[in-house]
């Protein structure tokens, strides 16, 4: 017997992923995530028996339901199904799967859109950080067409706007979680940053590498992945993310200096596979370190340290990320106020996926 279960498939910015309202879901976590698991096909490499797309970007689940928070009108739960095991993680948010809430949560009702454009408010379970997307609701429906592109996206769609505020140390508990600008980790100095995403910002010279690899290339270079994963296991509990070996976060991003007229050139461990692209909240973070003076990043920036707006072009292997970033100096420090990007989503699919009825029982 196969069970039915009401979802929707939709493309959020570069990734993928199924589409739950909390309430079709097993209320009980373990029995939660052997459904997930079943939905998408793993654990196995190709996810041949359920609707993942055999890689992390495209086996993501959002969960959501109306918010009762008083700054928030959705709660949205973000759950990475990892592809080759029997694992499903809450470790992190998602960004790019965020840029497809807002229209999710308008088409079923958790708030009514208005004619032009509406604010949803969207509180993410994951860390409580709060966001806003904007999305395009022309006569009270949320549009997915449109003149909006958006680096490893074939197409236009119509733009969403993604608005943070305050999430600076929302996984971590600060800007900078060690307290420092720059830690020394086996020889190699990272800056440790959180806003929005726990990243460490490793530079690629000290690698030995140009900073121009392809993500395949890196991938396939073991040493270089068993240093990176040394100083990620090290950094992990100075973060506040305790032992991080079976955990997707800190992210480690390796910079460069621009390849196209950005402000720098990154190439991301996601952690252990090498991102076509950059995660939403992994650019915000990278971009924060940017503009921190002292940081392994500040060097290539010409105004790190000083307050006000910010725009700034984070290269990755695929294009760039333009993130806006306000500034202001607190106690002799800088306080992000505010990050915003553009991002796009589509609607592929709605209907029901369905897994076997003995996965739901536990039978």
């Amino acid at each position: 017997m196969l069970r039915a279960i009401p979802a929707t498939l939709m493309r959020g910015g570069t990734s993928k992923g199924l589409f739950f309202h909390a309430a079709d879901l097993p209320a009980d976590t373990a029995t939660r995530d052997r459904v997930l698991l079943a939905a998408m096909g793993s654990p196995d490499t190709r996810q041949i028996d359920g609707v993942g797309g055999a890689h992390p970007l495209t086996s993501k689940v959002a969960i959501l339901s109306a918010s009762d928070h008083p700054d928030a009108d959705v709660d949205y739960l973000f759950l990475q199904v990892v592809v080759d095991k029997a694992e499903v993680s809450d470790s992190q948010p998602c960004g790019n799967i965020l840029a497809a809430v807002g229209p999710w949560s308008l088409e079923n009702g958790l708030l009514p859109a208005h004619d032009g454009v509406t604010p949803v408010r969207i509180r993410t379970v994951n860390n409580g950080a709060v966001a806003i997307a904007h999305v395009l609701t022309p006569g009270g429906r949320a549009a997915y067409e449109g003149d909006a592109s958006i680096d490893g996206v074939p197409g236009t769609a119509a733009p969403i706007t993604l608005e943070f505020l305050d999430v600076a140390g929302s996984n971590c508990g600060a800007l900078l979680p060690t307290g420092a600008v720059i830690n020394t980790v086996s020889g190699i100095d990272v800056t440790c940053i959180d806003n929005g995403m726990p990243v460490v910002l490793l530079r690629a010279e000290d690698f030995g590498l140009s900073g121009a690899e392809s993500p395949s290339a890196l991938e396939n270079n073991a040493e270089l992945k068993a240093k990176i994963e040394d100083i990620r296991l090290k950094i992990g509990p100075k973060m506040n993310l305790g032992d991080v070996s079976k955990k997707t976060v800190p992210k480690m991003t390796l910079i460069s200096a621009p390849l196209r007229g950005g402000a720098l050139s990154t190439r991301s461990f996601i952690p252990h596979r090498v991102h076509d692209a950059i995660g939403v909240l992994g650019a915000v973070s990278v971009a924060t370190a940017v503009v921190l003076k002292g940081s392994v990043a500040s060097h290539l920036y010409c105004r790190a340290g000083a307050t006000g707006r910010h725009q700034l072009d984070i290269e990755h292997p695929t294009g760039f990320f333009t993130v806006e970033l306000e500034v202001e100096a607190v106690d002799g420090t800088l306080a992000i106020r505010r990050s915003a990007l553009l991002r796009t989503a589509r609607l592929l699919m709605r209907g029901e996926v369905y897994i076997p009825s003995a996965t739901w029982s536990g039978s």
